[in-house]
Order: structure tokens, then sequence, then C-alpha cells
């Protein structure tokens, strides 16, 4: 019962001396807020675009590639096999009786980005005249929706905005000829990264002859599995099979552990410099209250209590500086929107997310980092003769 008395009276004494002690304090906290920041505005990062892919893909739609095939772009498939696929048993049909399918072409081209006028990869999709039915997540927001045959583009809101010349009325060039911007589209996912236009205008433009994937609507999740083992089955087809969800997903991957890496490694750095700067601090805060340390303990004061007080108050700086990186990380990123290469090799636009379990992370380096840098000065504290100590030695 002492112990648990002292540790408060001995943690609440050291804290009111923080004032007088404000400058040395500050290295523990704007130390440890560069960490907090640094490692959340990264791993915001890498959620945020995990979450956009994640959201593009659904358990009861399918894609179909060229056997071996990673990407789209890596795939190729012909009007024959195309034609082979629609006729797979469990794809739902739509209100004209025909399968929802969308053979779609994919090709990269350049337009600059509104931030820095530099040409960056874009993903111009071919899609069948299905495409809308099929993925039902997409609304056109702005304008209205091609028309078969034309050299007309409906924009992603998320390529509009980052993007110069995807503004409805707007024409840019695109093989050699001009495209009309006639609508934009919301979906919520990294669709939105995307310009779309009809699949035999693109074929045409690109003097393609057939198509990268087939995507299908399942009459539900359970289907796949008689969609995909028809496909197998079938002679004349090589193809890969996956849910939506699945492909976008491992689509995420890569980059996500590569800002994972990142993120921990650029942490762990900036973390030992904290910890050092932790246990210079708390050293200089031990010294000057050497005295005082010593009077507490020749007053019958526990070394444990001593200890415990000097730990709690390294780590409520650290907590502190964990707060104040974590908030000004929100602050800044949740929701910043950017855009980075993605599988196809063109850019994903994608919003940072700052969520509350990532801050928790966070904070759980700064309290490591807290307890490591108070844990050596609060023993010196303790361990100290107590006649040096009394004399200020």
């Amino acid at each position: 019962m002492n112990l648990l008395r002292q540790i408060p009276a001995l943690t609440w004494m050291g804290l009111s001396t923080l004032p007088r002690r404000l400058a040395s304090s500050l290295v523990i906290v704007i130390g440890i807020a560069g960490v907090v920041g640094v490692l959340v505005s990264l791993l915001a990062m890498r959620d945020g675009f995990q979450a956009t892919l994640g959201a593009t893909g659904r358990i009861d739609e399918a894609i179909v590639l060229r056997g071996g095939s990673n990407t789209e772009l890596s795939s190729r498939l012909t009007r024959e096999e195309a034609t082979l696929i629609e006729q797979a048993p469990g794809i739902l049909e739509g209100p004209d009786g025909r399968p929802l399918l969308s053979a779609e072409v994919v090709v990269i081209v350049n337009l600059p980005k509104k931030s820095t006028g530099t040409d960056s990869n874009v993903e111009l999709r071919g899609v069948g005249p299905r495409a809308l039915a099929l993925r039902s997540q997409v609304r056109i927001v702005e304008g209205r929706e091609f028309a078969a045959g034309r050299r007309e583009l409906l924009a992603g809101r998320g390529a509009a905005e980052q993007f110069s010349g995807l503004a409805v009325g707007s024409t840019i060039k695109l093989a050699g000829e001009p495209w009309a911007v006639v609508g934009v589209f919301d979906s919520g996912d990294a669709h939105e990264s995307e310009i779309w236009a009809d699949a035999e205008s693109v074929q045409s433009a690109y003097r393609r002859d057939g198509y990268q994937s087939v995507r299908v609507k399942l009459t539900d999740a359970l289907a796949f599995g008689a969609f995909k083992a028809a496909l197998a089955a079938d002679p004349r087809l090589k193809v890969d099979v996956e849910r939506t969800r699945d492909y976008y997903a491992t689509q995420s991957q890569r980059l996500r552990r590569l800002i994972d890496v990142l993120a921990t490694t650029v942490a762990v750095i900036m973390a030992i410099g904290a910890t050092f700067g932790a246990l210079n601090t708390m050293y200089a805060a031990v010294a000057t209250r050497q005295r005082e340390i010593a009077i507490l303990r020749s007053l019958g004061f526990a070394a444990t209590a001593i200890v415990a007080a000097v730990m709690l108050e390294a780590i409520v700086l650290a907590l502190l500086g964990g707060l104040l990186g974590a908030g000004l990380a929100w602050l800044v990123f949740d929701n910043y929107t950017v855009s980075t290469l993605g599988g196809n090799f063109s850019q994903v636009v994608f919003a940072f997310r700052v969520s509350p379990a990532l801050v928790v992370d966070a904070l759980r380096w700064a309290l490591i980092i807290g307890f490591l840098g108070g844990l050596l000065p609060a023993l010196g504290a303790a361990r100290a003769p107590l006649t040096g100590a009394l004399r200020g030695r």
C-alpha cells in the first residue's frame, strides 16, 4: 500500500517540475512526434491503397485472363475465347436475357498531371455494352455514358481530379485522334483512376483484335466454382479465373509489403534517435533532481517507487509526443488524395486512411520509446549513493 501511494506522489512531483525543464522535455516530445507522424503517414498510404483496390472486387464477380498472366496487360484473349467464356454456366443474365459480361481492352496512355504538368500513365479501358450493368457500384455523376462506335470517353472521378483534359466537354488526343470526354463516373474503387470507352472503338484506334480480360457477373458467390470448372474443362481455353476481389487483393500485396518494410525501417531508425534523445533528457532531469531524489530516499521512499516515477514521467512525455505526431498526421494526411503506380503500370488514385487502429499501433511505438528512454535513468536514480547525491555529486 505504501508503494501504491508513493508512486503517484513521486510521479506528480516530477511532472510538476516540467515547466522548469521545458526545453529539454520538448526533445522527447518532438522527437517521438516525428517518429509517430512519419510512421502513421506511411501506413495510412498503405491502408488507403489497399482499401481502394480491395473495394474494387466482389465475390460474385469473376475475371478471366490468359493462363499464366499476372495482370491484364500481360494477358490476351481472342474474340473466339471471349465467345466461349460467355457460354459458360453460372453467369447472371440481364433484363434483356443476355449474360452480364464485359470483354475488355486495356491500353496505357499518357496524360499530364494537374499538380506537376508531367505525363503519367493512365489506364484506358475499353468495355463492353453491359459493363455498367455488370458493375452495379458505378454511377455517372456528370454528363452521360459514351456511345458505342464513337470516340467518346467516360472519366473516373479520381482521374478527372488528378489529370488535365478530363473535364466534361473537353477533347484529348489518343492514338493521334480526338476523343471527347462526355461524362464522369464514381465507383468508390480503383476504377475511378481509369478512363473508359467503347471496346470496339479502342480496338479500332489501337489496332487490337483481341481483349485483355473478360469480366462476368455470377448468379451468386457459390456459382464461381462451377464457372471456373467449366472453363478449365474446355480444351479450347487456357485461362486463369479469379474472383475479382481476390485479383485486386493480390495486386495490392506488393506495394503493401514494400511500404511495410519502408515504414518499419524508417521508424526504427528514427526511434533509435528518439530513444537516445529521451535517454539524454531523462538523465539530465535526474541529474538536476539528484539531491531531491536522495532526500526522498533518505525519508523512506522506496527505490522501486522512484524507478517507477521516473519511467512514468518519460512515458507521459512519450505519449504526448505520440499524440502530437498522430494528430498532425491525421490533420495533414487523412483523406489526402494521391496517385501511385499500380499493377498495370498505370496510376491508381487513392486517399490516405488514418484509422484509429493505425493511431493505436503508432502510440505503442511511442510508449516503447518512452519506456526504453526512461529505464536506465530511472535505475541510475535509484542506485546512486546517498552520500554523494545529498552533496550534489
